[in-house]
């Protein structure tokens, strides 16, 4: 099939699928007579492999990781294991770090009149941040 087929099968745009071939997440595709990438199954399964990895947040990188392992039927599942594992403590670490930020927000919001008068806690505090980053 070709990339406009292949997009439409996995659910990723065409731009996307040329990009996992350039940085060789995808091997190169069969070319028609014309000139058109080729897919077969095998890509299709790849592709949707790829897309499923990064829709739960693995790097590229991470991904490459991991199609490496899914290729290698000698593998032990540890090192798969430990992979995700690694990826579960990032997620945490960003999960607190949005913490962070909305209950910092959330208190500056709170302390907002939200009147028709120009004083603003929001404003001023995200002023405050300027000098800290100019001194």
């Amino acid at each position: 099939m070709n990339i406009g087929q292949a997009a439409k099968k996995t659910g990723l745009s065409a731009k996307m699928i040329r990009y996992y071939e350039s940085i060789n997440l995808l091997p190169t595709a069969d070319r028609s007579q014309s000139g058109y990438r080729q897919y077969s199954a095998q890509d299709l399964h790849r592709l949707a492999f790829i897309k499923r990895s990064r829709d739960l947040g693995f790097s590229l990188a991470e991904v490459s990781q991991l199609l490496a392992l899914w290729q290698d039927r000698e593998r032990a599942s540890a090192d798969v294991k430990a992979l995700a594992a690694i990826h579960i403590n990032e997620l945490e670490r960003k999960i607190n770090e949005l913490s962070g930020l909305r209950d910092t927000l959330t208190e500056l919001m709170d302390s907002c009149q939200g009147n028709d008068r120009p004083d603003c806690p929001i404003l001023k505090d995200l002023a405050s941040g300027c000098g800290a980053a100019r001194s």
